[in-house]
């Protein structure tokens, strides 16, 4: 169920019987010369509303602008500053509660937004609001993705690329896709951006040219159909999980 799409009469019933939401959340940034600044938000979205789908659970609308002032020096990247980002998504969350809900799924697809929405999640557990946690497509599937690429890339690489080129492939350049490869990071390590146990970037930018990192050659939609799949029927997974769990096995334990 996509809340946006119903009557408010027609939302009582769920809020009665079911008390779990699903949120997506991404950015609208650059995503190197071959991918639309939706990225993000665009797969989101898309496993967000497909395991609302799937479960019958609700599905919010989506934040499309999060956390990404580390790809500022790239034409038409868009963020909010972390502290304006918690409190946006907070309030949203504490909404969510005031008609019912008391688990929320963060659907994330951006990593600047992890370390905010788990700060969020603790607000609202610690005061016994609600549950609410963070999920990312590609955390749930990581040995997946290790097999099917040889350098997926943390941003804007095969692995994004092939879900974009599944979910979205009229928005995908597909004659950039090998300059996106030549104008970025291929080869990078843990020690890539470090010095001396120091982290020692900034900015996308520093690391890489054209703001991407791997080989989006190993891309293609049929990779990118099968890891949605998989990534979905974790997410399926995990909404099922949490909506058996008893309220008070979420809730903070006491002090000792």
């Amino acid at each position: 169920m996509y809340l946006a799409d119903e009557a408010w009469p027609d939302l009582e019933s769920y809020f009665e019987a079911e008390s779990l939401a699903l949120v997506p959340l991404g950015s609208t940034e650059q995503h190197g010369p071959h991918l639309p600044e939706g990225t993000d938000h665009i797969i989101a979205e898309s496993f967000a509303r497909a395991a609302a789908a799937e479960t019958g659970y609700l599905c919010t609308p989506t934040i499309n602008v999060g956390v990404s002032p580390h790809h500022r020096q790239f034409h038409g990247t868009m963020w909010v500053d972390g502290p304006a980002f918690r409190d946006y998504v907070e309030s949203l969350t504490r909404n969510l509660a005031y008609h019912g809900i008391d688990r929320v799924i963060f659907v994330n697809a951006h990593g600047g937004n992890v370390e905010h929405l788990r700060e969020v999640g603790r607000r609202v557990r610690d005061d016994g609001t609600m549950y609410a946690i963070e999920w990312m497509w590609d955390e749930s599937i990581t040995e997946r993705i290790e097999d099917v690429f040889e350098t997926p890339g943390p941003h804007g690489g095969p692995k994004e690329t092939s879900l974009i080129q599944h979910l979205a492939g009229d928005l995908v350049h597909e004659d950039r896709i090998e300059d996106a490869r030549d104008g970025g990071l291929v080869e990078f390590d843990e020690d890539t951006g470090r010095q001396y146990g120091a982290t020692t970037f900034y900015d996308a930018i520093d690391n890489t040219d054209n703001g991407v990192l791997g080989d989006q050659t190993d891309a293609s939609a049929a990779v990118g159909e099968e890891l949605f799949e998989a990534a979905l029927a974790n997410l399926c997974k995990l909404c099922e999980w949490l909506a058996d769990q008893p309220f008070e096995a979420l809730t903070p334990k006491p002090h000792v």
